[in-house]
């Protein structure tokens, strides 16, 4: 077992965060299975969705791990030095992909973008650019689509500091989540029946795409965190969690497979069974595999914490952005073009070969290649040196040389 590190970075913890955005990627284009498999084998890979959780409960974890025993009250200083590093990791690339993304838009007016939403485009960019689309059904999934995703991130970010206090002072952490969710269920109750562009319309939105419904899966990373902070990283017992935790991953998947696809969405996630699943009990999968993870040294744990796996978990959240919508939408495009050419060359020369850029499996490669090298081209140019830069200003709170959180090497949450 590893020993517990003075160190609040944790390598194979980032190495995941690959794997989590791998898994979303393949859930989106799961359709590329259908031609040569089984149906069930789409409707598996279109549950890898699991990357989302994944997500959820390691920011719960992280911002727990790092924050909780460091906080003693809300003070002011406290809360700006926070949202200044929260700030600097998430918002600079979101901002500028989400510009690019309407850009884009008004350029070539390509739907994709602005979805059906009938509102200005101006407003809309807004409203992205804001957060605030992540709570109206209308436009949760425009701008950047899976961008619905920080908006539950901001939501648990401006959060996390009030559960921190609750928990400490008034001794009241498991409740917390019962009364958020209740608090989902009485705005649905109340505008479900209020035409104001799906502002918490529907159940099933609000439980699957906002904070209010999935905040049970941040508190089940912070709980985990709080485990490690007391117990620390070693263990006497040799159950296997890290397999055992994956294995109970894909076991929730294979739920969510079998279930029917309700009518107007898009996977078994979207059921009854489905919103239960992945609320309620894969999270505690995620977490048990997080322990093993933090707690065991296996093979998996080497592979995911090597420098390159790294390399691409910290350029993942970029990754993530770009792998669905306008970015991709012009790399498939030129895959078409290019196949195009080379059966127009095959003509010239009277052959009747395959064509690399034939099949939609291998353009998806393709496509996953480019995103990664992009992905990480604007990490090293961009997302880290303005990380860096934001963390080392003066922006909302005076820089202090000696705060910790401010060391180069720390700066990977």
């Amino acid at each position: 077992m590893t020993k517990k590190s003075d160190s609040n970075y944790i390598p194979a913890l980032t190495g995941v965060r690959a794997m989590a955005a791998y898994l979303v990627f393949i859930s989106h284009y799961c359709y590329v299975f259908d031609a040569n498999f089984p149906h069930i084998v789409q409707r598996f890979f279109g549950e890898f969705h699991i990357g989302v959780s994944i997500f959820f409960v390691l920011s719960g974890f992280l911002i727990t791990f790092r924050y909780y025993d460091k906080f003693h009250g809300l003070t002011k200083d406290w809360f700006l030095q926070y949202l200044k590093n929260r700030v600097a990791r998430i918002y600079p690339m979101y901002f500028l992909l989400t510009v690019a993304a309407f850009a884009y838009y008004f350029i070539t007016k390509d739907p994709i973008v602005v979805q059906k939403s009938t509102i200005n485009p101006v407003l809309l960019m807004v409203l992205n650019i804001t957060f605030l689309r992540g709570f109206f059904y209308q436009f949760w999934n425009t701008g950047i689509a899976q961008g619905w995703s920080l908006t539950v991130e901001e939501c648990f970010y401006f959060s996390a500091p009030i559960i921190f206090l609750i928990a400490k002072r008034y001794g009241k952490f498991y409740t917390q989540p019962v009364v958020i969710t209740l608090f989902a269920i009485i705005m649905v109750l109340i505008f479900s029946h209020v035409n104001w562009y799906g502002f918490f319309s529907n159940f099933t939105f609000v439980m699957l795409f906002t904070f209010f419904g999935r905040c049970f899966e941040f508190f089940v990373g912070v709980q985990l965190a709080k485990i490690m902070l007391k117990k620390g990283f070693e263990r006497k017992t040799k159950i296997p969690f890290t397999y055992g935790g994956f294995v109970l991953m894909f076991i929730c998947v294979l739920i969510m497979a079998f279930q029917p696809i309700p009518k107007g969405w898009a996977a078994g996630l979207e059921s009854p069974v489905g919103i239960i699943t992945n609320n309620y009990f894969l999270c505690i999968a995620v977490s048990l595999f997080f322990y093993g993870i933090l707690t065991e040294s296996t093979a998996f744990k080497s592979f995911l914490a090597l420098p390159f796996i790294e390399l691409l978990g910290k350029s993942s959240y970029i990754f993530y952005l770009i792998h669905l919508g306008w970015m991709q939408t012009l790399i498939s495009k030129g895959c078409d073009n290019l196949n195009d050419h080379v059966f127009n060359l095959y003509d010239k020369w009277g052959v009747n070969w395959h064509s690399p850029f034939e099949y939609d499996w291998l353009n998806l490669l393709y496509a996953f290649v480019i995103l990664n090298i992009i992905s990480v081209t604007l990490f090293k140019l961009i997302e880290e040196p303005l990380n860096h830069y934001i963390r080392k200003s003066d922006f909302l709170i005076k820089n202090k040389p000696r705060n910790p959180d401010n060391i180069a090497q720390k700066i990977k949450s």
